[in-house]
């Protein structure tokens, strides 16, 4: 459920996410072997999982979120995450909010 509005909370909010990622993909670029490449169905699935595990009221809660568990849990280097909300409110197609981090970004900015 996605929702800060009571209206939102009863009926099931769909989401729309695009999601890219950056690492060192050399290796299986250079083997062509899917062992050595990212596991695009398992991010989905614990993506999937993660956004479904519990309540949120905002879509850039949703975004922060799913780009911390990609950089920690799958070993990728940069990510951009863009959550959108179709919808969401009168006379526009979506809502949407993207967010870029990095391994290398600086918990003090």
């Amino acid at each position: 459920m996605i929702g800060v509005y009571d209206w939102e909370k009863e009926k099931k909010q769909q989401l729309v996410l695009d999601i890219q990622m950056s690492w060192d993909n050399q290796r299986a670029a250079t083997t062509d072997d899917i062992d050595d490449a990212l596991d695009y169905a398992l991010v989905s699935e614990r993506v999937s999982a993660w956004v479904a595990e519990k309540p949120r009221q905002l879509i850039e809660t949703v975004a922060e979120g799913v780009a911390t568990l990609i950089l920690n849990e799958f070993g990728v280097q940069n990510v951009e995450v863009r959550v959108a909300k179709p919808g969401a409110v009168p006379n526009a197609k979506n809502v949407a909010v993207t967010v870029r981090r990095s391994v290398f970004d600086s918990p003090f900015g």
